[in-house]
């Protein structure tokens, strides 16, 4: 699986830079490493990448701009790593759309665990296809649509919204089967992305972001609902195009 893919690192340390391209060389992997924010959406622009690597603090420029600047043009899987263990950071950069956390000091087999999982998870997530189909099936719900084989959301007159991978197979579960009550396992279960040793909250989290996505008003949400004490649903009727 390694050779397949290309990791892009984003470090201002260069001893740490190092460090991770050769780990990450050795394991198999294509690797670019590069030290600003710039050089970054420069190398994006022209090559893409598997998955990024990006340090929190970074100088000159903060690693939460980055990611999010990031995730507002792609759904690349994005670890982000951190000096410190502050569990605010851990929220943010989830809030943020990053798909791991992993705090200093942490040994190359961690890192690669992590990064072989992810990989694994954002290939899995792929929608399956049904015998006959072409990938184009879709659903539409208020003035949005989800298309299953090219894995977007699309919002009548406007630009593609870009969707993590858990928060696309949450929402493609959730319009898949309109008004059925998800608890958080079965969410977490379904999704096979998200583990929960990681972060205990990671589907309340990917719930928030979706409904900053796609919500009127997420504090009065009118597509994914929270029953009390049972999870959650959609509530929005469905069509399937």
């Amino acid at each position: 699986m390694d050779n397949r893919h290309c990791i892009l690192i984003l470090d201002d340390d260069a001893q740490v830079r190092l460090w991770l391209k050769t780990l990450l060389e050795d394991a198999g992997f294509a690797v670019c490493a590069v030290a600003r924010g710039d050089e970054l959406q420069a190398h994006l622009a022209t090559q893409p990448c598997s998955l990024v690597i990006l340090d929190l603090k970074l100088r000159g420029e903060d690693g939460m701009t980055v990611a999010r600047e990031l995730r507002q043009k792609s759904a690349v899987p994005i670890i982000m790593i951190s000096g410190q263990g502050d569990e605010t950071d851990r929220v943010l950069g989830l809030e943020m759309a990053v798909d791991d956390f992993i705090n200093k000091p942490f040994s190359g087999r961690e890192l690669l665990a992590r990064v072989r999982a992810l990989l694994r998870r954002s290939t899995e997530l792929s929608p399956p296809r049904q015998p006959g189909e072409a990938g184009g099936v879709r659903y539409s719900f208020g003035d949005w649509v989800l298309d299953m084989g090219k894995r977007v959301l699309i919002r009548q007159g406007c630009e593609p919204c870009s969707l993590t991978r858990g928060e696309f197979a949450i929402l493609a579960a959730m319009v898949q089967h309109p008004s059925r009550v998800w608890s958080r396992d079965q969410l977490l279960e379904h999704t096979r992305g998200i583990e929960i040793d990681v972060y205990d909250r990671t589907i309340d989290v990917l719930i928030l972001r979706l409904r900053r996505k796609i919500e009127p008003n997420p504090r009065l949400p009118a597509y994914i609902r929270t029953e009390r004490g049972e999870g959650y649903l959609f509530a929005s009727p469905v069509t399937r195009l």
